[in-house]
Protein backbone atom coordinates (compact mmCIF):
# COMPACT_ATOMS: atom_id res chain seq x y z
CA UNK A 1 0.00 0.00 0.00
CA UNK A 2 1.18 3.00 -0.95
CA UNK A 3 2.60 5.68 1.48
CA UNK A 4 2.47 9.07 -0.31
CA UNK A 5 2.04 12.31 1.12
CA UNK A 6 -1.11 14.32 0.98
CA UNK A 7 -1.07 17.55 -1.71
CA UNK A 8 -3.06 20.34 -1.44
CA UNK A 9 -5.07 21.68 -4.26
CA UNK A 10 -6.21 25.54 -3.98
CA UNK A 11 -10.46 25.21 -3.90
CA UNK A 12 -13.31 27.04 -2.47
CA UNK A 13 -16.69 25.71 -1.47
CA UNK A 14 -19.92 27.27 -2.59
CA UNK A 15 -23.08 27.57 -3.06
CA UNK A 16 -24.83 27.89 -5.47
CA UNK A 17 -28.61 28.05 -5.87
CA UNK A 18 -30.06 24.70 -4.06
CA UNK A 19 -26.56 23.24 -5.00
CA UNK A 20 -22.74 23.12 -3.24
CA UNK A 21 -19.59 22.29 -5.07
CA UNK A 22 -16.19 22.18 -5.12
CA UNK A 23 -14.59 25.03 -7.67
CA UNK A 24 -10.98 25.33 -8.85
CA UNK A 25 -9.11 27.42 -11.36
CA UNK A 26 -7.82 25.46 -14.34
CA UNK A 27 -4.58 26.40 -13.80
CA UNK A 28 -4.48 25.25 -10.43
CA UNK A 29 -4.88 21.98 -10.46
CA UNK A 30 -2.30 18.74 -10.80
CA UNK A 31 -0.82 19.18 -14.35
CA UNK A 32 -2.14 15.78 -14.62
CA UNK A 33 -5.20 16.74 -14.32
CA UNK A 34 -5.74 20.29 -16.71
CA UNK A 35 -6.92 17.83 -19.22
CA UNK A 36 -9.50 15.80 -19.52
CA UNK A 37 -8.89 12.31 -18.63
CA UNK A 38 -9.12 9.40 -16.16
CA UNK A 39 -7.00 11.36 -14.01
CA UNK A 40 -9.28 14.56 -13.68
CA UNK A 41 -11.71 12.23 -13.27
CA UNK A 42 -9.78 10.35 -10.18
CA UNK A 43 -8.53 13.87 -8.67
CA UNK A 44 -12.75 14.73 -8.41
CA UNK A 45 -13.64 11.63 -7.43
CA UNK A 46 -10.96 11.73 -4.41
CA UNK A 47 -12.06 15.10 -3.47
CA UNK A 48 -15.66 14.69 -3.37
CA UNK A 49 -15.39 11.04 -1.35
CA UNK A 50 -16.21 8.64 -4.40
CA UNK A 51 -16.99 6.14 -5.23
CA UNK A 52 -18.11 5.53 -2.23
CA UNK A 53 -20.03 2.07 -1.30
CA UNK A 54 -21.14 2.99 1.58
CA UNK A 55 -22.79 6.20 -0.59
CA UNK A 56 -22.20 8.83 2.09
CA UNK A 57 -19.35 10.57 1.23
CA UNK A 58 -17.65 10.45 4.67
CA UNK A 59 -14.12 10.69 3.49
CA UNK A 60 -14.21 13.65 1.00
CA UNK A 61 -16.16 17.05 0.89
CA UNK A 62 -19.10 15.61 -1.25
CA UNK A 63 -23.11 15.38 0.37
CA UNK A 64 -24.07 12.60 -0.64
CA UNK A 65 -26.97 13.78 -2.39
CA UNK A 66 -27.07 14.93 -6.26
CA UNK A 67 -26.82 18.00 -5.34
CA UNK A 68 -23.42 17.89 -3.23
CA UNK A 69 -21.78 15.68 -5.32
CA UNK A 70 -20.29 18.47 -7.85
CA UNK A 71 -17.29 19.84 -9.28
CA UNK A 72 -16.54 22.98 -11.40
CA UNK A 73 -13.45 23.51 -13.25
CA UNK A 74 -12.94 27.36 -14.59
CA UNK A 75 -10.43 29.58 -16.90
CA UNK A 76 -10.28 32.25 -18.76
CA UNK A 77 -12.26 32.14 -21.49
CA UNK A 78 -10.79 31.09 -25.12
CA UNK A 79 -14.46 31.94 -26.83
CA UNK A 80 -14.68 35.55 -28.03
CA UNK A 81 -16.51 37.79 -26.52
CA UNK A 82 -16.83 35.58 -22.88
CA UNK A 83 -15.12 36.13 -19.40
CA UNK A 84 -14.84 32.98 -18.22
CA UNK A 85 -15.06 29.18 -19.55
CA UNK A 86 -17.49 26.72 -17.39
CA UNK A 87 -16.81 23.54 -16.77
CA UNK A 88 -19.40 21.24 -14.65
CA UNK A 89 -18.48 17.74 -13.32
CA UNK A 90 -21.08 15.92 -11.39
CA UNK A 91 -19.26 12.73 -9.68
CA UNK A 92 -21.59 9.36 -8.88
CA UNK A 93 -21.55 8.71 -5.36
CA UNK A 94 -21.49 4.84 -5.39
CA UNK A 95 -20.15 4.51 -8.99
CA UNK A 96 -16.56 4.98 -10.63
CA UNK A 97 -17.64 7.51 -13.11
CA UNK A 98 -18.13 11.38 -13.44
CA UNK A 99 -20.80 12.80 -16.07
CA UNK A 100 -19.71 15.72 -18.02
CA UNK A 101 -22.78 15.69 -20.47
CA UNK A 102 -24.57 18.74 -18.84
CA UNK A 103 -24.41 21.41 -16.87
CA UNK A 104 -25.79 22.81 -13.35
CA UNK A 105 -28.23 25.22 -13.05
CA UNK A 106 -27.84 26.11 -9.65
CA UNK A 107 -24.22 26.07 -9.45
CA UNK A 108 -24.06 28.65 -12.64
CA UNK A 109 -24.80 31.17 -10.48
CA UNK A 110 -21.48 30.86 -8.46
CA UNK A 111 -19.56 30.86 -11.59
CA UNK A 112 -19.77 34.79 -11.96
CA UNK A 113 -18.86 34.92 -8.40
CA UNK A 114 -16.29 32.89 -8.21
CA UNK A 115 -14.72 34.04 -11.49
CA UNK A 116 -14.75 37.78 -10.14
CA UNK A 117 -13.07 37.15 -6.41
CA UNK A 118 -10.43 34.49 -8.17
CA UNK A 119 -8.91 36.67 -11.18
CA UNK A 120 -10.86 35.55 -13.95
CA UNK A 121 -12.85 38.54 -14.86
CA UNK A 122 -10.24 41.42 -16.09
CA UNK A 123 -10.60 44.19 -13.37
CA UNK A 124 -12.05 47.16 -16.21
CA UNK A 125 -14.99 44.99 -16.23
CA UNK A 126 -16.00 44.77 -12.90
CA UNK A 127 -17.15 47.91 -11.60
CA UNK A 128 -16.58 48.61 -8.06
CA UNK A 129 -20.12 48.75 -7.16
CA UNK A 130 -23.38 48.36 -8.65
CA UNK A 131 -23.94 44.91 -11.28
CA UNK A 132 -21.12 43.14 -12.97
CA UNK A 133 -22.15 41.19 -16.25
CA UNK A 134 -19.86 37.99 -16.06
CA UNK A 135 -20.38 36.08 -19.73
CA UNK A 136 -19.60 32.44 -18.71
CA UNK A 137 -19.25 29.85 -21.13
CA UNK A 138 -20.73 26.66 -20.64
CA UNK A 139 -18.23 24.30 -21.99
CA UNK A 140 -20.42 20.82 -21.17
CA UNK A 141 -22.71 21.86 -23.53
CA UNK A 142 -22.18 24.96 -25.84
CA UNK A 143 -24.13 27.58 -24.08
CA UNK A 144 -23.44 31.10 -23.22
CA UNK A 145 -25.01 32.29 -19.72
CA UNK A 146 -25.12 35.78 -18.54
CA UNK A 147 -24.68 36.31 -14.93
CA UNK A 148 -25.62 40.08 -13.42
CA UNK A 149 -23.73 39.84 -9.90
CA UNK A 150 -23.92 42.50 -7.43
CA UNK A 151 -20.91 44.44 -6.27
CA UNK A 152 -20.59 46.33 -2.98
CA UNK A 153 -17.23 48.08 -2.32
CA UNK A 154 -15.35 46.57 -4.84
CA UNK A 155 -16.11 43.03 -3.56
CA UNK A 156 -19.25 40.50 -4.92
CA UNK A 157 -22.03 41.36 -2.76
CA UNK A 158 -22.88 37.56 -1.05
CA UNK A 159 -25.52 39.12 1.47
CA UNK A 160 -28.82 40.47 1.03
CA UNK A 161 -32.78 39.61 1.29
CA UNK A 162 -33.66 38.01 -1.73
CA UNK A 163 -34.82 34.50 -0.66
CA UNK A 164 -34.57 31.06 -2.48
CA UNK A 165 -37.18 27.82 -1.69
CA UNK A 166 -35.27 25.55 -0.58
CA UNK A 167 -32.02 27.58 0.57
CA UNK A 168 -32.99 28.26 4.63
CA UNK A 169 -31.02 31.53 4.86
CA UNK A 170 -31.47 35.03 2.45
CA UNK A 171 -28.58 36.07 0.31
CA UNK A 172 -27.94 38.29 -2.49
CA UNK A 173 -29.78 37.72 -5.74
CA UNK A 174 -27.80 36.68 -8.74
CA UNK A 175 -29.62 37.10 -12.14
CA UNK A 176 -29.33 34.33 -14.82
CA UNK A 177 -30.00 34.91 -18.73
CA UNK A 178 -29.58 31.49 -20.41
CA UNK A 179 -28.91 32.43 -23.93
CA UNK A 180 -30.27 30.15 -26.68
CA UNK A 181 -30.71 27.84 -24.41
CA UNK A 182 -31.89 24.71 -27.32
CA UNK A 183 -29.10 25.27 -29.28
CA UNK A 184 -26.51 22.14 -29.01
CA UNK A 185 -23.38 23.55 -30.58
CA UNK A 186 -21.30 21.05 -29.63
CA UNK A 187 -23.14 17.85 -30.80
CA UNK A 188 -24.14 16.52 -27.59
CA UNK A 189 -26.34 13.92 -29.22
CA UNK A 190 -29.51 15.74 -29.57
CA UNK A 191 -29.30 16.61 -32.90
CA UNK A 192 -29.57 20.38 -32.45
CA UNK A 193 -33.16 20.10 -31.51
CA UNK A 194 -35.13 21.49 -29.22
CA UNK A 195 -37.59 18.70 -29.89
CA UNK A 196 -35.44 15.96 -31.17
CA UNK A 197 -38.45 13.74 -32.07
CA UNK A 198 -39.81 16.56 -33.86
CA UNK A 199 -43.55 16.47 -31.82
CA UNK A 200 -44.26 18.50 -28.90
CA UNK A 201 -45.89 15.49 -27.49
CA UNK A 202 -44.94 12.02 -28.14
CA UNK A 203 -46.21 8.55 -26.71
CA UNK A 204 -43.32 7.14 -25.27
CA UNK A 205 -43.37 3.17 -25.27
CA UNK A 206 -41.53 1.64 -22.24
CA UNK A 207 -41.51 -2.08 -22.50
CA UNK A 208 -42.52 -3.29 -18.87
CA UNK A 209 -43.79 -0.27 -17.97
CA UNK A 210 -46.32 0.99 -19.87
CA UNK A 211 -47.05 3.89 -22.58
CA UNK A 212 -47.05 7.27 -21.79
CA UNK A 213 -47.62 10.82 -23.29
CA UNK A 214 -43.90 12.72 -22.90
CA UNK A 215 -42.73 15.80 -23.76
CA UNK A 216 -39.28 15.37 -24.89
CA UNK A 217 -37.34 18.88 -24.93
CA UNK A 218 -33.83 19.77 -25.26
CA UNK A 219 -33.27 22.91 -23.56
CA UNK A 220 -31.19 23.85 -20.39
CA UNK A 221 -30.72 20.42 -19.91
CA UNK A 222 -32.46 17.15 -21.96
CA UNK A 223 -35.86 16.56 -20.03
CA UNK A 224 -38.55 13.72 -20.16
CA UNK A 225 -41.76 15.47 -18.97
CA UNK A 226 -44.55 12.96 -17.74
CA UNK A 227 -48.05 13.64 -16.41
CA UNK A 228 -48.18 12.74 -12.47
CA UNK A 229 -51.59 11.31 -12.79
CA UNK A 230 -49.73 9.14 -15.75
CA UNK A 231 -47.75 7.41 -12.80
CA UNK A 232 -50.39 7.55 -10.45
CA UNK A 233 -49.50 10.88 -8.92
CA UNK A 234 -50.66 14.12 -7.83
CA UNK A 235 -47.66 16.29 -8.27
CA UNK A 236 -47.47 16.89 -4.73
CA UNK A 237 -45.35 14.25 -3.34
CA UNK A 238 -41.81 15.08 -1.67
CA UNK A 239 -38.84 13.13 -1.25
CA UNK A 240 -39.96 10.36 0.84
CA UNK A 241 -42.87 9.47 -0.78
CA UNK A 242 -40.71 8.77 -3.60
CA UNK A 243 -37.41 8.17 -2.84
CA UNK A 244 -38.23 4.92 -0.02
CA UNK A 245 -39.71 3.11 -3.03
CA UNK A 246 -37.50 1.57 -4.68
CA UNK A 247 -39.84 -0.05 -7.34
CA UNK A 248 -40.86 3.92 -8.47
CA UNK A 249 -37.15 4.62 -8.29
CA UNK A 250 -36.30 1.67 -10.93
CA UNK A 251 -39.72 2.80 -13.07
CA UNK A 252 -38.43 5.99 -13.20
CA UNK A 253 -34.82 4.75 -14.42
CA UNK A 254 -36.71 2.80 -16.70
CA UNK A 255 -38.54 5.38 -18.31
CA UNK A 256 -35.78 7.51 -18.11
CA UNK A 257 -33.16 4.73 -20.03
CA UNK A 258 -35.65 4.41 -23.06
CA UNK A 259 -36.42 8.43 -23.02
CA UNK A 260 -32.84 9.09 -23.45
CA UNK A 261 -32.41 6.00 -26.39
CA UNK A 262 -35.51 8.22 -28.06
CA UNK A 263 -34.51 11.03 -27.87
CA UNK A 264 -30.80 10.05 -29.41
CA UNK A 265 -28.67 10.68 -26.46
CA UNK A 266 -27.62 7.11 -25.65
CA UNK A 267 -27.85 4.50 -28.75
CA UNK A 268 -29.23 1.65 -26.11
CA UNK A 269 -30.52 1.35 -22.49
CA UNK A 270 -27.46 -0.24 -21.36
CA UNK A 271 -25.65 2.96 -22.01
CA UNK A 272 -27.79 4.78 -19.54
CA UNK A 273 -26.17 3.43 -16.48
CA UNK A 274 -22.79 5.68 -17.21
CA UNK A 275 -25.26 8.67 -18.48
CA UNK A 276 -26.76 9.20 -14.91
CA UNK A 277 -26.94 13.61 -15.11
CA UNK A 278 -28.90 13.35 -18.29
CA UNK A 279 -31.62 13.08 -19.70
CA UNK A 280 -33.73 14.25 -16.80
CA UNK A 281 -37.39 12.62 -16.07
CA UNK A 282 -39.96 15.27 -14.16
CA UNK A 283 -43.40 15.39 -13.88
CA UNK A 284 -46.01 18.17 -13.94
CA UNK A 285 -49.76 18.39 -12.97
CA UNK A 286 -51.92 21.59 -12.52
CA UNK A 287 -51.82 23.49 -9.26
CA UNK A 288 -52.59 21.92 -5.61
CA UNK A 289 -52.29 23.09 -1.95
CA UNK A 290 -49.47 21.20 -0.22
CA UNK A 291 -47.34 21.67 1.88
CA UNK A 292 -43.00 21.73 1.40
CA UNK A 293 -40.47 19.84 2.96
CA UNK A 294 -39.99 23.02 4.72
CA UNK A 295 -43.53 22.58 6.92
CA UNK A 296 -44.93 25.52 4.73
CA UNK A 297 -47.82 25.72 3.57
CA UNK A 298 -48.21 26.47 -0.32
CA UNK A 299 -51.17 27.39 -2.00
CA UNK A 300 -52.38 26.60 -5.91
CA UNK A 301 -53.07 29.78 -6.23
CA UNK A 302 -49.18 30.65 -6.04
CA UNK A 303 -48.55 28.57 -8.82
CA UNK A 304 -49.14 28.29 -12.52
CA UNK A 305 -48.21 24.14 -12.27
CA UNK A 306 -46.83 21.63 -9.96
CA UNK A 307 -43.29 20.07 -10.77
CA UNK A 308 -41.31 17.28 -9.31
CA UNK A 309 -38.21 16.39 -10.87
CA UNK A 310 -35.89 12.98 -10.49
CA UNK A 311 -32.02 13.59 -10.27
CA UNK A 312 -28.91 10.85 -10.17
CA UNK A 313 -31.92 8.26 -9.50
CA UNK A 314 -33.64 10.53 -6.76
CA UNK A 315 -36.40 13.11 -6.21
CA UNK A 316 -34.72 15.99 -6.60
CA UNK A 317 -35.58 18.25 -2.78
CA UNK A 318 -35.99 21.38 -4.99
CA UNK A 319 -35.44 22.21 -8.61
CA UNK A 320 -32.19 21.39 -10.85
CA UNK A 321 -31.34 24.92 -12.38
CA UNK A 322 -31.24 23.66 -15.58
CA UNK A 323 -34.76 21.56 -15.30
CA UNK A 324 -35.86 25.02 -14.45
CA UNK A 325 -34.83 26.28 -18.25
CA UNK A 326 -36.15 23.33 -19.13
CA UNK A 327 -39.61 24.07 -17.90
CA UNK A 328 -39.69 27.82 -18.30
CA UNK A 329 -39.12 26.57 -22.12
CA UNK A 330 -41.19 24.62 -22.20
CA UNK A 331 -44.25 26.50 -20.77
CA UNK A 332 -43.76 29.01 -23.28
CA UNK A 333 -44.60 26.51 -26.17
CA UNK A 334 -47.99 26.37 -26.56
CA UNK A 335 -49.60 21.91 -26.30
CA UNK A 336 -46.64 20.70 -24.68
CA UNK A 337 -47.33 18.81 -21.04
CA UNK A 338 -45.84 21.67 -18.84
CA UNK A 339 -47.74 24.31 -21.23
CA UNK A 340 -51.04 22.48 -20.88
CA UNK A 341 -50.63 21.46 -17.19
CA UNK A 342 -50.43 25.29 -17.02
CA UNK A 343 -53.27 25.96 -18.61
CA UNK A 344 -52.10 26.45 -22.07
CA UNK A 345 -51.47 29.35 -24.40
CA UNK A 346 -48.53 31.25 -24.78
CA UNK A 347 -47.11 32.72 -21.66
CA UNK A 348 -43.29 34.76 -21.40
CA UNK A 349 -43.10 33.05 -17.44
CA UNK A 350 -44.37 30.66 -15.13
CA UNK A 351 -44.25 29.87 -11.43
CA UNK A 352 -43.93 26.32 -10.58
CA UNK A 353 -44.54 24.54 -7.38
CA UNK A 354 -41.41 22.34 -5.86
CA UNK A 355 -40.56 20.03 -2.99
CA UNK A 356 -39.38 22.47 -1.33
CA UNK A 357 -41.58 26.03 -2.04
CA UNK A 358 -41.62 28.06 -5.71
CA UNK A 359 -39.99 29.11 -8.59
CA UNK A 360 -40.77 31.63 -11.23
CA UNK A 361 -38.70 31.24 -14.75
CA UNK A 362 -39.20 33.27 -17.60
CA UNK A 363 -38.36 32.19 -21.23
CA UNK A 364 -38.44 34.40 -24.32
CA UNK A 365 -40.23 31.83 -27.24
CA UNK A 366 -40.97 33.00 -31.13
CA UNK A 367 -42.64 31.18 -33.75
CA UNK A 368 -40.31 31.21 -36.66
CA UNK A 369 -41.24 29.93 -40.06
CA UNK A 370 -43.62 27.28 -38.20
CA UNK A 371 -41.17 25.80 -35.58
CA UNK A 372 -40.49 27.58 -31.98
CA UNK A 373 -37.28 28.99 -30.84
CA UNK A 374 -36.60 29.89 -27.53
CA UNK A 375 -33.99 33.19 -27.60
CA UNK A 376 -33.33 33.01 -23.51
CA UNK A 377 -34.44 31.76 -20.41
CA UNK A 378 -34.01 33.64 -17.35
CA UNK A 379 -33.82 33.05 -13.77
CA UNK A 380 -32.66 34.22 -10.35
CA UNK A 381 -30.51 32.06 -7.86
CA UNK A 382 -28.35 33.36 -4.95
CA UNK A 383 -24.58 32.41 -4.45
CA UNK A 384 -22.21 32.16 -1.52
CA UNK A 385 -19.28 31.26 -0.65
CA UNK A 386 -19.00 28.50 2.22
CA UNK A 387 -15.14 28.06 2.56
CA UNK A 388 -11.64 28.77 0.88
CA UNK A 389 -8.38 27.36 0.89
CA UNK A 390 -6.68 24.25 0.01
CA UNK A 391 -8.33 20.70 -0.33
CA UNK A 392 -6.05 17.80 0.84
CA UNK A 393 -5.90 14.21 -1.08
CA UNK A 394 -3.28 11.34 -1.39
CA UNK A 395 -0.64 12.53 -3.94
CA UNK A 396 -1.21 8.73 -5.18
CA UNK A 397 -5.27 9.43 -5.87
CA UNK A 398 -4.94 10.48 -9.42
Amino acid sequence: MSELAQIRIPATYMRGGTSKGVFFRLQDLPEAARQPGRARDRLLQRVIGSPDPYAKQIDGMGGATSSTSKTVILSPSTRPGHDVDYLFGQVAIDSDFVDWSGNCGNLSAAVGPFAIASGLVPANNVPHDGVAVVRIWQANIGKTIVAHVPMRAGAVKETGDFELDGVTFPAAEVQLEFLDPAADEDGDGAGGAMFPTGHVVDTLEVPGVGSFAATMINAGIPTIFLNASDLGYRGTELQDAINSDPAALARFETIRAHGAVRMGLIRSVDEAATRQHTPKVAFVAPPADYVASSGKHVAAGDMDLLVRAMSMGKLHHAMMGTAAVSIGTAAAIPGTLVNLAAGGGERSSVRFGHPSGTLRVGAEAVLDKGQWKVTKALMSRSARVLMEGWVRIPGDAF
